[in-house]
């Protein structure tokens, strides 16, 4: 299974070498400026008073050596207020560098799931779904860490750092030059292993993100797997992508652990050398025994800031990476777009349906054409079946007319005007969908089918129950119309969750209808039923069927049949049967002996 989306890997790497990535989270941050200067200002309070308290162990010691207790006690008493400030600083630092984490994250996860949930299907052929979902969840998980953590975190150690540098340097210049001739000797494996460590965060996320599509591919289809006894299989593939997930992780750590060790071996073994020649400078009479226990907290100070800096830039190269993949989402380029100026419907659509001369390729299939050469148009209020063989193109006319996919060549269009000078959500209003398999949300009987139109009250949702046949099973469910029906419908049989997305379309009251063999899973009864309102429903309104049973094509105005993505012929039943060819072959195969059979 490939990784991620269109993007190469190479790209991905080359991406990932960029800390500046994390620029991208500026226009989130950018609502919340008040709260990000806050953040800023306990951050240098507390910061402050760290840098204070050297200093007042210095007066401790060397009035502790003097003999003054009572400038003692005055310097302890200091200590204690400094500390409730620090204690206090940190608290409001921490509420609101957390909240202000919080507060981006949940906007980033609105963006990025407002994005994709308008991208069309052609996007999808290219990212899986579970990808998606990762990205959403797992990413954004990482750069909550670091807005709610790690850069305030990072920030302090840099104040820390820099003011513990200043005042290492009024202690006493001599041993701090000493000690700055570390910092070239710490700087390398830095830059040496850094990259190596922002390109492993990339691909381990990249491995996370392929094992959570795989599970949500799985999970999805879990009755598909154990009815074909393929668990052990899954669980195979499962296992697989995981431990490459945890190969991936243990290079990262492995390097990091690697750069923690050096930094951290050289930061405190450069000190304590200084540190030895600062002793010998007491012996000598050359700076005060506060004065050493100063340089020493500082020194302390700066170099567990040091290697606190590198722990966090672990954490922004994986955030950066996280970022990144975020922003591709984010940036996506969708094939299907709405107009800069689009033409306006003006009221309820008549239902006029035209396809002139179109031919449609699906991305994934580029060398085979869904549909070639297409023309047809469909009269406001008529009533046309679409015929043919399995893949000949039927539900490919929906896939455009919907505009899911725009074709390569030629136009469609509704009440003359092209779909693509009108917003998606302007022409879409004017279609209700049955879909071949219904789409059942976790939600009650009642808002799956109030999804058809949002603003209907309760009692025009039972009406249209009761039009589509399944008043009757809904109030036998444990809470009628409020009874939750599992995920994507696990409580509903096949027939009952296409008499609720039927149910669903007719409370759209669209004045252009798209049946996708609407009625495929029901029984011979719940079908005359269903039958009976799908009548009703089209007598005012343009229908397009896709269907094999006997009784919805006969009644159609007319027939189209589909072979290979071409329109081969197009009449009545009865004409149709009367040519031949493969429509009298479909009418044979699957209807005659069909009804026969019943």
């Amino acid at each position: 299974m490939a990784r991620g989306s269109s993007i190469t890997g190479a790209e991905q790497r080359d991406g990932s070498r960029r800390i500046g990535a994390l620029r991208a989270l500026g226009p989130f941050l950018k609502p919340y400026l008040p709260w990000v200067i806050l953040g800023g200002l306990a951050l240098m309070l507390t910061a402050g008073v760290s840098l204070v308290l050297p200093m007042a162990a210095r007066r401790v010691v060397d009035g502790f050596a003097a003999g003054d207790l009572h400038l003692l006690d005055q310097y302890f008493i200091a200590a204690i207020g400094i500390a409730l400030v620090f204690a206090c600083g940190t608290g409001l630092r921490y509420y609101i560098v957390t909240r202000l984490g919080e507060r981006v994250v949940a906007d980033v996860r609105r963006a990025v799931f407002d994005r994709m949930i308008a991208m069309s299907p052609a996007y999808y052929e290219r990212l899986m779904t579970g990808e998606v979902l990762s990205r959403i969840t797992t990413d954004t998980t990482l750069i909550l860490s670091v807005i709610g953590s790690s850069v305030s975190y990072s920030l302090r150690n840099m104040l820390i750092f820099s003011g513990g540098l200043v005042a290492m340097l009024i202690t006493s210049v001599k041993l701090t030059g000493l000690v700055l001739l570390i910092v070239p000797v710490m700087i390398l494996p830095i830059l040496a292993l850094g990259r190596r460590l922002r390109a492993l965060s990339r691909e381990n996320q990249d491995f996370i993100a392929e094992s959570s599509g795989n599970a949500s591919e799985a999970l999805l289809s879990a009755q598909t797997v154990q009815a074909y006894s393929a668990e052990a299989t899954a669980q195979a593939r499962f296992a697989r992508i995981t431990e490459d997930s945890y190969r991936s992780a243990l290079r990262r750590i492995t390097v990091r652990a690697l750069l923690t060790i050096i930094i951290i071996f050289v930061v405190f073994s450069g000190i304590l050398g200084v540190l030895w020649i600062g002793a010998r400078d007491v012996q000598a009479g050359v700076m005060s025994a506060g004065e050493l226990v100063q340089f020493v907290i500082y020194s302390g100070m700066v170099a567990g800031s040091t290697a606190a800096l590198s722990e966090i830039w672990g954490e922004l190269q994986r955030a950066a990476g996280a970022t990144e993949r975020l922003a591709e989402l984010l940036d996506a380029r969708d094939t299907v777009a709405d107009p800069a100026a689009p033409t306006r419907l003006e009221g309820r659509a008549r239902g006029e349906i035209r396809f002139d001369d179109v031919t449609f390729h699906y991305p994934a299939r580029p060398d085979i054409a869904a549909l070639e050469g297409i023309s047809l148009t469909i009269a406001p209020g008529e009533t046309v079946a679409l015929v043919g063989p399995s893949g000949a193109g039927k539900s490919t006319v929906f896939q455009l007319l919907l505009r899911f996919y725009d074709p390569e060549s030629g136009t469609v269009r509704l009440d003359g005007i092209a779909l693509p000078d009108m917003t998606r959500a302007e022409f879409r209003r004017q279609l209700a969908l049955v879909p071949q398999d219904p789409v059942i949300f976790a939600d009650t009987a009642r808002e799956n089918i109030r999804f058809g139109r949002p603003d209907a009250t309760d009692a025009e949702v039972e009406a249209a129950a009761r039009a589509a046949a399944a008043d009757t099973f809904i109030r036998t469910l444990p809470k009628g119309y409020d009874s939750y029906v599992g995920e994507r419908g696990v409580m509903l049989s096949g027939g009952q969750k296409q008499r609720i997305a039927i149910a669903r379309a007719i409370l759209r009251d669209a004045p252009v209808l798209l049946l996708d063999e609407a009625t495929s899973a029901l029984d011979a009864e719940s079908e005359q039923l269903v039958q009976a309102a799908v009548d009703a429903l089209s007598a005012e309104r343009t229908t397009l069927i896709v269907a094999h049973r006997l009784a919805t094509v006969k009644k159609a105005d007319r027939i189209l049949v589909f072979d290979e993505g071409r329109i081969i012929a197009e009449g009545t039943h009865d004409s149709l049967v009367a040519e031949g060819g493969l429509y009298a072959r479909l009418a044979r195969l699957q209807f005659t002996e069909g009804l026969a059979a019943e």
